[in-house]
C-alpha cells in the first residue's frame, strides 16, 4: 500500500462517513445513546461508551478486510490474474460510486439480509438494552456486519490488495476514518438531520470512489501490458 492509496482511502472514508454512514447507522447511534446511556452520565462515561462502540465496528471491519484480502490473494498468481482482478475491482468501484450517487442500484442488488435474520435481531435487541461497557463494544461489532454499500466498496478495495495484511489495513483505516463522524453524532444529534451537509459530503465521496476506481483500472491495465511489474510494486 503506497501513500497515495492510503490518503485516498482516508479521504473517501472520512467524507463518506459524514454522508452515507450517518444516514445508514445514525439511527443506531441515536438509539443506543437514548436507551443505553443515562442522561446524568458524566462526559467521560459517555465518551468511553461511544469509543467502545466505534472500536467494535473497527474490529469487525478489520477482520472482514483480512478475509477479503485473503480471497483476493487466492485469485492473484500471475500478472494476468493480478491485472484482471484490479480491472474487475476498479469497475466495481465505479459502479459503487454511481450507486452511492443514486444513479444506479448496484450496491442495493448485492446487499445481504444479515440484519433481518432472527438470530441477529435477537442478539441486537439484547445488547441494545444492556448497560455494561462490554455491550457497547459488542453492539459496534454487530453494527459492522450490517449490509452497507460503503463497506462493500472498501471490501472490494481490500480484495484488490490480494493480501490478508493489507486487506485488514484497508478496512482498519476505513473504520478509523469514520469514527469522527459517528463519535460526533453520539453527542450532536443535529448531525443526523443536516440533510444538505450530508448530501454534499456524499457527493464528494462518490466522485472520489469513481476516480479511485479509474485509478485501479489503470493499475490493472499496467499489469496486463507491463510484464515486468510485480505485486510488490503495485501495493
Amino acid at each position: 500500500m503506497d501513500t497515495v492509496n492510503l490518503l485516498t482511502i482516508v479521504t473517501i472514508a472520512f467524507l463518506g462517513s459524514f454522508g452515507h454512514c450517518i444516514g445508514m447507522c445514525g439511527g443506531i447511534v441515536l438509539a443506543y445513546s437514548t436507551i443505553k446511556i443515562e442522561p446524568a452520565s458524566s462526559k467521560v462515561s459517555k465518551t468511553v461508551a461511544h469509543l467502545l462502540y466505534n472500536f467494535g465496528r473497527v474490529l469487525t471491519y478489520t477482520i472482514l478486510g483480512a478475509l477479503f484480502g485473503a480471497i483476493g490473494g487466492v485469485a492473484t498468481f500471475s500478472n494476468t490474474a493480478n491485472g484482471t482482478l484490479l480491472i474487475i475491482a476498479g469497475t466495481a468501484m465505479i459502479l459503487a460510486g454511481l450507486s452511492l450517487m443514486g444513479k444506479i442500484k448496484f450496491l442495493t442488488l448485492i446487499e445481504h439480509s444479515i440484519s433481518s435474520s432472527h438470530f441477529y435481531k435477537k442478539s441486537f435487541q439484547a445488547i441494545l438494552h444492556s448497560k455494561s461497557n462490554t455491550s457497547f463494544f459488542i453492539l459496534g461489532m454487530l453494527n459492522g456486519l450490517l449490509p452497507c454499500g460503503f463497506v462493500y466498496f472498501f471490501a472490494i478495495t481490500a480484495a484488490s490488495t490480494a493480501s490478508p495484511l493489507y486487506g485488514a489495513l484497508v478496512m482498519f483505516i476505513f473504520g478509523i476514518s469514520t469514527i469522527p463522524a459517528m463519535f460526533s453524532l453520539g453527542f450532536l444529534s443535529s448531525l443526523a438531520s443536516a440533510t444538505s451537509f450530508r448530501n454534499m459530503m456524499m457527493s464528494l465521496s462518490s466522485v472520489a470512489v469513481i476516480l479511485y476506481g479509474i485509478f485501479t483500472i489503470y493499475n490493472g491495465y499496467d499489469y496486463l501490458t507491463n510484464p515486468l511489474r510485480t505485486l510488490l510494486q503495485c501495493h
